[in-house]
C-alpha cells in the first residue's frame, strides 16, 4: 500500500489507494536535486528548480516539462510575493532575489550586518509582504571559513528596508511555512530530523519562549524534513524517513505516502482547485491528489 494510515483523520485528507503519478524525471544530481515546486495559478503551470543543472523547469499538467529559464544561480526554494512576482533563494549568488515584470532582478537580501549570507535555501512571503528565508551551511567548507558562523533564519521587511535574524541555533534550517492564520512559523531542521514551531510576535519576530519540537520524522529509511507545506486546515506535509508525511496541526502523525524515492525534497499545492499535491525527489517530479486544498501563493492579504 503506497499510503500508510496511522490515524482515522487521514481519510478526510487523502484516500489510501490514491495513485502517485510520476510526471517527469532526469533532474538533479549529486550536487543538487529537483526542488522548490511552485504553482503559477494565473498561468496554469508549475515551476520547479533543477539545482544541479542550474535551470528552472516548467511543467504543464497534461503537457510537457520544459526548461523555463537558465541560468538561475542554482536557485532552490521559490515563492511569489503579494504582487505575484517570483522570489527565489539562490545558492551560487548567496542571495534572495525577486524577478520583476520586465525581467530585471531586485536583490531582497545578500548579507547580514555586512557579512555575505551562507547559501539561502527556502523562502516564503507573509500576507503583510514581509519575506522569511532560511540560510544554512550546505557546503563542504567548515563553518569557520564562512563569513557568518551560524545557520540563520531571517525576516526582511516588506519595503526591503530591514533584515532581522530571527534565530541562529538550527543546524540545517531548511523548509519553512506559516500556519493558515500566520500565528505560527514552522521551520525544518534537516540535520536533526525534526520541525520546530514558534509563535509569531506582532512585529513578525519569533516568540522564542514558545519554541518547541512539534514533529520528528527520523527513522531507519532515507529521507529528512526538507521542504514543507500546509493546507487550509493547518495540516502539515513534509518529507521524512521513508516518504512524505502528513500531520495534523497538533503534530499528530496521520499517515505517510510511501512513494519509493530516496527523498522528498519539497512540495507545492496546485491545480485549479489547489488539491493537487506536487512533490519533488532528488530526480523526479510527482503528484498526488488530496481532498483539502493547500494555502495558495501569493499569500492573501489579511
Amino acid at each position: 500500500m503506497p499510503i500508510e494510515q496511522f490515524a482515522p483523520e487521514l481519510s478526510k485528507i487523502i484516500s489510501t489507494d490514491e495513485p502517485i503519478l510520476e510526471l517527469a524525471d532526469g533532474f538533479g544530481g549529486d550536487q543538487g536535486p529537483a526542488e522548490g515546486p511552485l504553482w503559477w495559478s494565473d498561468g496554469g503551470y508549475l515551476l520547479f528548480s533543477d539545482i544541479h543543472n542550474n535551470r528552472r523547469m516548467k511543467h504543464t499538467p497534461g503537457g510537457d516539462t520544459v526548461v523555463f529559464q537558465e541560468p538561475t544561480n542554482r536557485a532552490n526554494g521559490l515563492t511569489r510575493d503579494l504582487q505575484g512576482r517570483l522570489v527565489s533563494a539562490e545558492h551560487d549568488s548567496r542571495r534572495v532575489a525577486r524577478q520583476e515584470a520586465d525581467g530585471s532582478v531586485t536583490v531582497i537580501a545578500s548579507s547580514f550586518q555586512g557579512h555575505p549570507l551562507n547559501r539561502p535555501n527556502d523562502v516564503i512571503v507573509k500576507s503583510d509582504g514581509s519575506i522569511y528565508f532560511t540560510d544554512p551551511w550546505t557546503s563542504p567548507l567548515p563553518p569557520e571559513q564562512w563569513d557568518l558562523t551560524y545557520s540563520g533564519v531571517y525576516r526582511v521587511s516588506a519595503d526591503l528596508g530591514s533584515i532581522t535574524l530571527l534565530i541562529g541555533d538550527f543546524v540545517v534550517p531548511n523548509g519553512l511555512m506559516f500556519s493558515p492564520d500566520e500565528s505560527i512559523l514552522y521551520i525544518n531542521d534537516s540535520r536533526r530530523g525534526h520541525i520546530r514551531a514558534f509563535e509569531l510576535m506582532p512585529n513578525g519576530t519569533l516568540a522564542k519562549q514558545s519554541d518547541k519540537v512539534l514533529i520528528d520524522v527520523t527513522g531507519d529509511e532515507p529521507g529528512v524534513p526538507d521542504g514543507m507545506k500546509v493546507d487550509i486546515e493547518g495540516n502539515i506535509y513534509t518529507g521524512g524517513s521513508g516518504g512524505l508525511y502528513i500531520f495534523d496541526p497538533t503534530g499528530k502523525k496521520l499517515g505517510i505516502v510511501r512513494h519509493g524515492y530516496t527523498a522528498t525534497t519539497n512540495l507545492a499545492f496546485g491545480g485549479d482547485d489547489w488539491k493537487t499535491l506536487y512533490f519533488t525527489s532528488r530526480n523526479q517530479l510527482c503528484s498526488i491528489r488530496v481532498n483539502i486544498p493547500g494555502n495558495p501563493a501569493p499569500a492573501v492579504k489579511k
